[in-house]
């Protein structure tokens, strides 16, 4: 006889939600504290403030306006390739950001193979310094992200409105005026907030690309302030700036994603009986090419260069390698003993869920910062600088993990959750037998996204390392610093190879039981 549903135990999800809590909100704390009272913002703190906004508002723009053709290519074509088309585009969310910079100079920079044609037939250099080399690398991180999510509004909208829209002899006005259109106004707004929000935030972008004082982001001038004037008042106050901006724009996301859609439909094929023509045929193929081209021509470019410029690197490129794979799997291992508990604990309540997404509002650098000032009484900050990154970049990684964990944990607790409890299975015994097994993919997936994350993160250590104390990404940023360009190369080839080779052992390792 049943005994009733499953308990599921709530408190292991408390208390980690409570430590991720506390760790955001009581860094935040401290920062606000550190403020000095009284004091303003200067003339280039300002312009640094307007700066962010600006570029943060060009980026979303423009990425979202060069996504819809893409997203809607891809929507209404069918070829060979789409799928690992589809699937490429979200390379870019886990490619190092230090990488993708190399790239975008190889291709973008004075010496890049764009400027190269250009001084050939006489035209004019593009310049990849300052304002549009932050636009341009923000562009391509988010085109892809754009396009997924314009794309998902499209494959959202039943069959049956096309085919209705068919029969009523629908032409292209129509159908844009009646269908994609209010699923754009849906779609784009969430897409160029999210944008915005993620550019509000972005450090190694400006870091590399900036151009100097008047191409500073507010995160870059956080970084400038405590790394070189080691003003923690300004630092701190600053700080307090991008926590302003960073939640304002989560909440303007979190408002735009709240909106009507088209209701469920049947699941049948769709047919387009609009995309017909040759002039949208071309139109959609070069869209698909051009895209594709523009986010595989850098990450080839520093292939090609890295090759030759692995012969050239330092030993110390090897070390930081060692460094950066230990921080990988340590940052790895806090998120899993993080979320798993919280995804439990979701299962029966929501409200846990939206703990983690707490990591979504706040500046890695903010919390840095705020760790700073909290350990500084008490300890050496610098000699904590490689526990320290794991840490900030296992709660940065964790609402992705959450957003994977959630749901698969759900779905095993109303399936298993009435039979569990009849054969008195629970606790430790439910979790190793019952959950953990179906749980094996979403874990890799998860597992390998914060690894890949952990390991092309160039923010608090940037803040916390000394000279002797270097991750990957911060070394190639010291090689490119020191204009050795063939050195950084190599290292780049080291960092994108281990990037990808972490998210690939873990991904597989949650996949191999579906083969068994």
């Amino acid at each position: 006889m049943a005994r009733g549903a499953l308990q599921v135990r709530r408190w292991p999800g408390g208390v980690a939600a409570v430590c991720v809590a506390t760790l955001i909100l009581g860094t935040l704390l401290a920062v606000v504290l550190r403020a000095e009272a009284g004091r303003g913002l200067g003339p280039s703190d300002w312009a640094a403030i307007r700066f962010t906004v600006w570029q943060a508002l060009l980026s979303a723009v423009l990425s979202v306006l060069l996504a819809i053709p893409v997203a809607r290519a891809l929507a209404r074509r069918a070829f060979p390739g789409r799928r690992a088309i589809i699937g490429f585009l979200g390379a870019p969310f886990i490619l190092p950001v230090i990488v993708a910079v190399l790239g975008l100079l190889s291709v973008f920079g004075r010496g890049g193979i764009l400027n190269v044609a250009l001084r050939w037939v006489g035209l004019p250099e593009v310049q990849i310094y300052g304002l549009h080399g932050v636009v341009l690398a923000h562009v391509f991180f988010n085109v892809p992200l754009a396009t997924r999510l314009i794309l998902q509004g499209w494959q959202e909208i039943p069959a049956e409105r096309f085919r209705l829209a068919a029969q009523l002899g629908f032409g292209p006005r129509e159908m844009a005026r009646v269908i994609e259109r209010p699923m754009l106004r849906r779609a784009v707004p969430l897409a160029a907030v999210v944008i915005f929000a993620l550019c509000i935030s972005s450090f190694t972008v400006a870091l590399t690309l900036g151009g100097g004082p008047r191409a500073t982001t507010v995160e870059l001038a956080i970084y400038e302030a405590f790394h070189f004037e080691f003003d923690l008042g300004r630092a701190a106050l600053l700080a307090t700036v991008q926590i302003v901006l960073v939640g304002v724009a989560a909440l303007l996301a979190l408002r735009a994603s709240v909106a009507e859609g088209f209701g469920a439909g049947l699941d049948r094929v769709v047919t387009r009986s609009d995309s017909g023509g040759l002039g949208k045929v071309s139109l959609d193929f070069v869209s698909i090419t051009a895209a594709s081209l523009f986010l595989l021509v850098p990450i080839v470019m520093v292939a090609v260069e890295g090759a030759a410029g692995l012969w050239k690197m330092p030993a110390q490129v090897w070390t930081a390698a060692v460094v950066s794979f230990c921080v990988a799997l340590a940052s790895t291992g806090i998120m899993l003993a993080l979320a798993l508990p919280i995804a439990i604990a979701a299962a029966s309540w929501r409200g846990f869920e939206a703990v983690g997404l707490f990591g979504i509002a706040a500046s890695p650098l903010v919390i840095g910062v705020g760790l700073f000032v909290v350990i500084f009484p008490i300890a050496d900050p610098f000699a904590l600088a490689l526990p320290v990154t794991a840490l900030v970049n296992a709660v940065m990684a964790l609402p992705f993990a959450l957003r994977i964990l959630v749901g698969p944990v759900r779905d095993v607790v109303e399936s298993y959750g009435r039979l569990s409890a009849t054969l008195g299975i629970g606790g430790w015994a439910w979790m190793r037998l019952i959950l953990l097994p179906r749980l094996k993919g979403p874990l890799g997936f998860a597992s390998g996204l914060a690894a890949a994350l952990s390991m092309g993160d160039l923010g608090v250590i940037a803040l916390f390392a000394d000279s002797e104390t270097a991750t990957l990404p911060l070394q190639m940023y010291r090689l490119m610093g020191s204009y050795q360009m063939e050195a950084a190369a190599g290292a780049a080839v080291v960092l994108l190879v281990t990037s990808f080779g972490l998210f690939w052992a873990f991904d597989r390792g949650g996949r191999s039981h579906v083969d068994a």
